[in-house]
């Protein structure tokens, strides 16, 4: 595990984050949202990987470099960077990478080569009636101070603040359908806890097509029999509410990135979990929202007030 960099510089982060790379302002807390990639502001780009090693470090993954920055932020091509930006504290709050579909490069097998292709094989359907109008996102993160409740309404709207950027970016790039991700899960929150969740999940957002599959799914001690008798409510909201009090008992909260996406839409579809032996045998569980059926509250919050701003 190697020790991780020193903060990059303020000047040469404000210095590279330029109006034209200005995406917009978030709906709360006045901050600012950025796009930008490796060739383009490489401190930032820096100091983003400085800010994920941290991040995910803290909650028991990583990649065990000084930073983590990989092929996929400095290839020719690369995935961009859409970050957070406090211009009061001068700092980063979060960020996403992500990657439309228009602009992926495929191996010499007419593999894609998605930061997601380790984890899972795309079936032909995915590839040629998905993926040319989907953004791939990946490596979410938030700084760990705005995780925490003592920052108030600064760490209130982190997730927030984020979500305002994809929602520009539905409007910017007007060819996309889809977000196709993952949501981390880390070996610490617990097989019991897990089990609930994936059940969960397998229950209200099928992948029936078979799109996306595990290259690694993790194993999964389950007692099919008793999660069925267990969620037993005549509605999702019944058995969510189940849900949250059963993954209680173990003293854990839904993750709140799995809470968010559970709440952007009725129809994502959720493609197993693999696990990741690149970024310390984390699970990642695939899954993809449509955008028309993301929920009208959720589109006026994120995407028309992004219209309305232009």
């Amino acid at each position: 595990m190697e020790a991780i960099i020193a903060p990059v510089s303020v000047e040469l982060l404000e210095a590279e984050l330029t109006p034209d790379k200005l995406l917009r302002k978030t709906n709360k807390s006045n901050n600012e949202i950025y796009v930008l990639t490796h060739h383009d502001s490489p401190n930032v780009m820096r100091e983003i990987g400085r800010l994920r090693e941290v991040s995910f470090r803290t909650s028991g993954g990583g990649s065990g470099l000084d930073c983590d920055v990989d092929m996929y932020d400095t290839m020719e091509v690369p995935y961009k960077q859409l970050i957070v930006w406090n211009p009061d504290d001068r700092e980063i709050i979060g960020g996403y990478r992500f990657l439309h579909g228009a602009d992926v490069t495929y191996d010499e097998n007419g593999v894609p080569m998605l930061t997601s292709s380790h984890l899972f094989k795309y079936s032909e359907k995915f590839i040629k009636e998905y993926l040319p109008y989907t953004i791939e996102l990946g490596r979410s993160f938030v700084r760990p101070e705005y995780q925490s409740t003592k920052m108030g309404a600064k760490s209130l709207f982190a997730l927030d603040n984020l979500w305002d950027g994809l929602g520009a970016l539905t409007v910017a790039l007007p060819n996309t359908k889809y977000f196709f991700g993952k949501a981390t899960m880390y070996p610490s929150f617990g097989e019991e806890p897990s089990c609930l969740l994936y059940y969960f999940l397998s229950k209200y957002f099928p992948d029936e097509e078979a799109l996306v599959i595990p290259h690694r799914p993790m194993p999964v001690n389950m007692d099919v029999e008793k999660m069925k008798a267990l969620f037993c409510g005549s509605s999702y909201k019944e058995d969510y509410k189940i849900l949250k009090e059963e993954i209680k008992k173990f003293d854990r909260n839904i993750p709140p990135l799995v809470n968010a996406y559970m709440s952007l839409s009725p129809t994502m579809k959720i493609f197993g979990t693999s696990i990741n032996d690149e970024f310390g045998d984390v699970h990642e569980t695939g899954l993809m929202i449509k955008i028309d059926d993301i929920f009208d509250d959720k589109k006026v919050r994120h995407v028309e007030s992004y219209v309305k701003a232009l």
